[in-house]
């Protein structure tokens, strides 16, 4: 079991002050919760095993899944992983924001192999958030966070959702408001000038298209071997409830998530009722997803239905994490 501290996580806004703390922290080998445009993420000094391991203690998070190391920008990174030419463009065409890359890792890489879980390769990516760069740029180091949440729960999108899960287990948390993006970064590899999609997320497979000019394909992996990148698990981001997709009827005693206006009978006997979005837009659904599954979670309920939901644009990566939720639990309760 992860050890938990005797002392309640300090919660503190983001100013200067408190991002050159968290940077000590990081820099002495602490754990440090921190805002990114897309969720909220626990960050460790990436070179660090001894670091990188009580990451994977507070989350009880399996050490066969990788973590993203978050970098300043792409020089930074390019001391890390070697980048092929259409990486390289992605991510100036994208950094900062919800892209990350996995590349193959460069023989000097100082980056644990603990946070690349064995692999020659290490997922990259540089946010779009001021408290996430500053804080880089003032450990000086490369952050390993993945999300800042009990593994194979809900995705925090706010300071009070990681002290919900973790508030015994890190000294510190940053807090910058709520994620603009609320989804994880969309993950990519390139293989033989092919762009593969291993993990759809807050930037949408045809705004990378437009840029890479070919066509991404969605890399569907082997569910027997250990997941190449973070969030390929097949059960994920998952609320205590059993959750129902694609539902035109809500039983009695289920939470309903409703999209726009997306005809669902039996409303009336639902436990309880909100929107991702009542206009029907993906963006605002993807900002309001893992706050809502949180909100309407609860032991008074027998599940969460949720209406049907567009595959179209950010409509891929919200069904995604729909379906790792609803997906089958071990006998934890968590399917990592």
């Amino acid at each position: 079991m992860p050890h938990r501290s005797q002392e309640l996580a300090r919660i503190e806004a983001a100013t200067d002050a408190a991002i050159r703390l968290a940077a000590d922290h990081i820099r002495r080998g602490d754990l440090v919760a921190f805002p990114t445009e897309t969720v909220y993420g626990l960050g460790a000094d990436a070179t660090r095993g001894e670091a990188v391991a009580a990451i994977y203690e507070a989350k009880g998070r399996p050490s066969f899944n990788p973590l993203i190391a978050h970098v300043a920008g792409v020089d930074m990174a390019a001391t890390l992983v070697d980048f092929d030419p259409l990486s390289r463009h992605l991510a100036e065409t994208f950094w900062p924001g919800p892209l990350t890359l996995v590349l193959p890792a460069r023989p000097d890489c100082p980056v644990s192999s603990l946070a690349t879980a064995g692999l020659d390769t290490l997922a990259v990516r540089m946010p779009a958030h001021r408290v996430a760069l500053d804080l880089i740029v003032a450990a000086g180091v490369p952050i390993v966070a993945p999300s800042a949440n009990v593994s194979g729960h809900v995705s925090p999108t706010s300071a009070a959702h990681v002290y919900g899960d973790l508030s015994r287990r890190i000294p510190l948390i940053l807090d910058g408001g709520r994620t603009e993006v609320g989804l994880e970064s969309t993950i990519l590899q390139v293989q033989g000038g092919i762009p593969y999609l291993l993990r759809p997320g807050g930037l949408a497979r045809e705004e990378i298209e437009a840029a890479a000019g070919l066509t991404v394909v969605r890399s569907e992996g082997d569910p027997s071997a250990a997941p190449v990148a973070p969030g390929m698990l097949a059960s994920h981001y998952a609320p205590r409830a059993r959750v129902r997709l694609d539902v035109h009827r809500v039983e009695p005693g289920e939470a309903l998530l409703a999209f726009g206006g997306a005809p669902v009978r039996g409303v009336g006997e639902a436990a309880r009722v909100l929107n991702l979005s009542p206009s029907g837009n993906l963006r605002e659904a993807a900002a309001n997803l893992f706050d809502m599954l949180r909100r309407v979670d609860g032991d008074d309920i027998s599940g969460i239905a949720v209406a049907p939901i567009p595959a179209n644009g950010l409509g891929e990566a919200i069904r995604d994490r729909l379906t790792r939720a609803a997906a089958p639990r071990d006998r934890n309760g968590f399917g990592s």
